[in-house]
């Protein structure tokens, strides 16, 4: 199966490859053999890189699934003002440009924050490429309050994300959301509270590896318990 989003650049190099190769059978000179071969390697690399193969997605609410394909390359504490509001989990997903780029919602859950930003084109696994690169952020909450973030963060090579949510759009944690075009980041965010079940230089695949687990209660829940007033007892005169 290939990702939609990817169709074009498909399309568009195998037709170049046939109008290379029509003009190299009539021509027949060796600058066309080249770009005949050249346009060949690139539409074989394109149907490699925009396959969008099926995964089976657990079904666990409490669970937070990987966005993406790649390794595991830092697990930090940080703080994330826009969304959370204060120090949170971080954990850091690359992507070569041999893994499947086609990103995943991670949990079950309405969006209720987006926001795309221009910026820089850093290398991937640079720290600050998480702050200053162009990338699209994403912020969701499923039916116990639970949070997470996560961003899409184009690289070096990558100039192109791709992102197909919206706010207010409720959506099933693994269903496809949009891809990075060769080869970058995605950073997801999680509160304290939340049980990380990864470790640096783990692989993962989006949609299925569970990067994380939640607690019984969600953070909604939590922060709308009211202490119980107990009653106090009657006081009564006694005469002596």
């Amino acid at each position: 199966m290939v990702a939609k989003d990817g169709l074009g650049i498909i399309i568009g190099t195998f037709v170049f490859l046939v109008l290379s190769l029509v003009a190299s059978y009539f021509i027949q000179h060796p600058l066309l053999y080249g770009i005949s071969a050249v346009l060949a390697v690139l539409s074989i690399f394109n149907l490699f890189f925009f396959r969008d193969p099926e995964r089976e997605i657990p079904k666990n609410s409490m669970t937070v699934l990987s966005p993406a394909d790649g390794k595991v390359t830092q697990i930090v504490n940080i703080e994330e003002p826009d969304y959370f509001g204060h120090e949170v989990q971080r954990i850091s997903i690359f992507l070569s440009v041999f893994n499947v780029h086609v990103n995943r919602v991670p949990i079950a859950g309405k969006v209720d924050y987006f926001s795309y930003r221009t910026g820089k084109f850093l290398a991937a696994f640079k720290t600050d490429a998480s702050l200053e690169n162009e990338q699209t952020v994403i912020g969701m909450s499923d039916q116990q309050g639970h949070k997470v973030l996560f961003k899409q963060i184009a690289g070096l090579i990558a100039r192109r994300i791709i992102c197909n949510l919206r706010e207010g759009e409720w959506l099933n944690a693994g269903d496809r959301m949009g891809l990075i075009r060769y080869g970058s980041r995605v950073d997801v965010f999680l509160s304290d509270s939340a049980k990380i079940i990864v470790k640096e230089g783990d692989t993962v695949k989006g949609g299925t590896s569970v990067l994380a687990t939640f607690s019984d209660k969600g953070i909604e829940a939590e922060s709308e318990e009211t202490p119980i007033e107990q009653p106090h007892p009657e006081v009564t005169d006694v005469k002596e």
